[in-house]
C-alpha cells in the first residue's frame, strides 16, 4: 500500500469544501480487497475508489467503490470524482468522455462546458422500479407523522445501478425532521438494499427545484451529502410519475444542508422509444494530492 497516490476531490460542489468528499486512489491493481477495505475506512468519507490500472479495458478503465463498510457496485459522486481524477491525471485532458468499467457495468461520464463552467454528466443504467411501501412503514422508519407524506405519489424502489427507496414528503420542515429509527430500519435491512431517500418541493435556494435528503446507514453512512446514485432514481422516478406536471425531467437538486455540505446536483431524465434514459451532473474540485506512506 505505500506509496500509492490519492487525490481528495468534492463533487456536486459550487466550491471548494463543500459537496461529497471523494478519495481516489490511483495504479491500485496490487492490492487486495481486504487492503482497499482497510483504506476506504482509514479514508471514511462516504465512498473511496480505486483506478486499477492506468490503461484501458474494453475502452474504460477498471474502477472499484468502497463504503468504509463494503463494496458497491455503482455510485454516483464516486463515478463523477473518479472520471475527473483520470482524465486530468491519466487519460488525455481532451476528451471529452470518460468510461469507467464498475461491478454494474460501463458508465460513461461527458464533460461538457455550460455557461464557462465545466459539468461532468455520467449516463446512468436505465431505472428499475421496485417494491412500493406504505406511508406507515416510512413513518415510523423516519420518525415523521404520516401527514408529513406527499401521498399523490407513491413511496418506491428505485435502482439504477444501486436500489433506494424514494419517499415524497410534504414540505421541507418534514425533509428536515427526518430522523433514521435503527431499531425500524433493521427490522426492514432486507427490503432496504441501499439507501433512503427522501425530498420535497420547497427548497433553502430558491434556484433550484427540489430538497433531498438521503440516509444510507445499512452502509455505514447515516447521512450522505450528494448522491448521485440516490438522485439518478430520483430522476427515473420524477420522469415516471409525472412529478413537474410533465415526463422531461431538467432539475436543479440541492442536498447536504442538514450535515453541512450544500450541494447541487442536475438532473435529466426522457423517454426514449420504451426506455427510460437518466442523467444527472455536477461540478467537481481538486482538493489535495498525495501518497500513502
Amino acid at each position: 500500500m505505500s506509496g500509492l497516490s490519492f487525490y481528495l476531490v468534492d463533487v456536486f460542489a459550487q466550491e471548494k469544501y463543500a459537496g461529497n468528499q471523494l478519495a481516489v486512489l490511483v495504479n491500485a491493481e496490487g492490492l487486495s480487497t481486504v487492503e482497499m477495505q482497510k483504506i476506504a475506512n482509514e479514508m471514511h468519507f462516504s465512498e473511496t475508489t480505486f483506478v486499477l490500472s492506468n490503461e484501458k479495458r474494453n475502452g474504460g478503465y477498471d474502477v472499484r467503490i468502497f463504503t468504509p463498510y463494503l463494496e458497491v457496485p455503482f455510485a454516483g459522486h464516486p463515478t463523477l470524482g473518479t472520471a475527473y481524477v483520470i482524465r486530468r491525471f491519466i487519460a488525455d485532458n481532451g476528451e471529452r468522455n470518460v468510461v469507467l468499467n464498475l461491478k454494474v457495468g460501463q458508465i460513461p461520464v461527458e464533460f461538457a462546458k455550460e455557461d464557462d463552467e465545466e459539468i461532468l454528466w455520467m449516463k446512468q443504467l436505465p431505472p428499475l422500479f421496485g417494491k412500493t411501501f406504505k406511508t406507515k412503514e416510512l413513518a415510523k422508519v423516519l420518525q415523521l407523522k404520516e401527514e408529513d407524506f406527499d401521498v399523490r405519489f407513491p413511496i418506491q424502489e428505485v435502482s439504477t445501478g444501486m436500489p433506494f427507496i424514494i419517499v415524497p414528503l410534504k414540505n421541507l420542515d418534514a425533509v428536515k425532521r427526518a430522523r433514521v429509527n435503527m431499531d425500524r430500519l433493521l427490522e426492514m435491512a432486507s427490503e432496504v438494499q441501499g439507501g433512503i431517500l427522501v425530498f420535497c418541493p420547497q427548497t433553502v435556494d430558491p434556484r433550484n427545484n427540489l430538497h433531498v435528503r438521503v440516509f444510507v446507514d445499512l452502509h455505514g453512512v447515516p447521512e450522505d451529502p450528494a448522491t448521485g446514485s440516490g438522485n439518478g432514481c430520483l430522476a427515473g422516478y420524477l420522469s415516471q410519475y409525472r412529478y413537474f406536471g410533465i415526463s422531461k425531467v431538467n432539475a436543479k437538486v440541492e442536498q447536504g444542508y442538514e450535515v453541512r455540505r450544500p450541494s447541487l446536483l442536475l438532473l435529466k431524465a426522457r423517454k426514449i422509444g420504451d426506455t427510460l434514459q437518466v442523467e444527472v451532473g455536477g461540478k467537481v474540485f481538486l482538493v489535495a494530492e498525495g501518497k500513502l506512506a
